[in-house]
């Protein structure tokens, strides 16, 4: 049989009655508490939208059983419940903060994806519906800061003037001949979506009727992907929230600048040269500091019978940033090998003088046999870091006995 489906001429449509047709016992699913029982319920019409055309499906109650899932299939559309639902007549309840909020976002891509297209020669060429937020792909050049803003702009130009938005049905042909924005290569009755003087789209989804229910659209991002570009965005509460969220971060940020909301930029852009300057002037400082010290350490190392020197040395409390110049310029002196660990990240580097001879790749792959980590290297210089910080004294042990060998 196939399910009638009540969304498509009423998406508001929160209660209903139905005859179930049939129930039976479905795959565990996964829930907040684990895997549970379900089952599959076929009834007669539903209010509950399937997933499908990117939108996620809707959750509610069918009597007293939570709808867990709701999948379009060719027998009818199927409700994954978690538990039984007794044949006959039952009262479904449709979880309305959801459905509004899914009616905001989708209805929202139509008028994102028209303007995109209309304006600036962007098609859609996928939509998503995700939790937080709402991703479009659209195919062609990159869309550049003022074309994101404009299609954003002109989009929410359409909600403030809260135009209608109707269900219109015909042919693929009839559609086409009406100025659909995108044709589809179904065959039969198509339901489509008509935002007055903005879009005509066919689409099997749920949407509010008019644009002013949209609230307003606010763009996120945009990104590649593959060969397409992702534009990110949130439509009504999602946007609000979104917003908000977004000043009180500003605002954080303000009271540690002590600047004002429209002084941030710069602010911020002053932090950042400093940033960048402090980040120079240590770099030269811990490589002056490298020089001297490796010198010393050299200097303080016997030299073995072959006349090769090997300097270990477990630091503790230095900068990070001083392990790579000290190993560099200990390696420096003929025939000399440099084995330093970090004891509180387990960060190792190994140098040698490239007329020492040793392999110190094969080193670091029997140290990290032992002692689990991720690095790598050439014979020359090796750079790692321990998984665990606490082996770094043991690791340190093992790396001399094998650069002895």
């Amino acid at each position: 049989m196939t399910t009638r489906r009540l969304y498509y001429d009423d998406a508001y449509l929160q209660n209903f009655e139905a005859r179930v047709v049939s129930c039976s016992p479905a795959e565990p699913v996964r829930g907040p508490s684990g895997v549970q029982p379900a089952w599959e319920v076929l009834l007669d019409q539903t209010a509950f939208y399937p997933t499908s055309g990117g939108q996620p499906n809707d959750l509610g109650l069918l009597g007293e059983a939570a709808v867990l899932d709701v999948r379009d299939d060719e027998d009818g559309i199927v409700h994954i419940v978690d538990r039984e639902v007794e044949k006959g007549e039952v009262k479904g309840c449709v979880n309305w903060p959801r459905r509004f909020d899914h009616m905001q976002q989708h209805t929202g891509q139509h008028l994102l994806s028209a303007m995109f297209q209309e304006r600036f020669g962007l098609p859609t060429v996928s939509f998503h519906l995700g939790e937080e937020i709402c991703m479009i792909d659209l195919h062609g050049g990159e869309p550049s800061r003022d074309q994101l803003i404009g299609a954003q702009r002109a989009a929410n130009k359409v909600i403030f003037e809260d135009r209608p938005i109707s269900v219109r049905y015909g042919t693929r042909e009839e559609l086409a001949r009406q100025g659909v924005r995108k044709e589809v290569e179904r065959e039969g009755l198509l339901r489509a979506i008509e935002i007055e003087g903005a879009d005509l789209q066919p689409c099997g989804g749920t949407h509010v009727k008019s644009t002013g229910q949209i609230g307003m659209i606010l763009v996120r991002g945009c990104g590649k992907v593959r060969q397409d570009w992702r534009v990110e965005f949130v439509c009504g509460r999602r946007a609000e929230q979104a917003a908000t969220e977004d000043f009180e971060r500003a605002r954080v940020v303000m009271g540690s600048l002590g600047c004002a909301l429209g002084e941030l930029p710069a602010a911020v852009e002053r932090l950042a040269a400093e940033r960048d300057g402090n980040f120079k002037s240590l770099r030269a400082a811990l490589q002056q500091l490298a020089a001297v010290w490796a010198a010393q350490l050299v200097a303080s190392v016997s030299a073995a019978a072959d006349g090769g020197r090997m300097v270990t040395m477990l630091l503790q409390g230095a900068h990070p940033e001083l392990l790579q110049p000290l190993a560099t310029e200990i390696a420096k002196n003929e025939r000399t090998v440099a084995l330093l660990i970090l004891g509180e990240t387990g960060q190792m580097v190994f140098a040698q003088h490239p007329g020492v001879g040793k392999d110190l790749s094969a080193v670091l792959k029997g140290v990290l046999a032992a002692h689990a980590g991720k690095g790598g290297g050439s014979r020359d210089f090796v750079r790692a870091k321990l998984a665990d910080a606490g082996e770094s004294a043991a690791a340190l042990e093992l790396a001399k006995r094998l650069a002895a060998e």
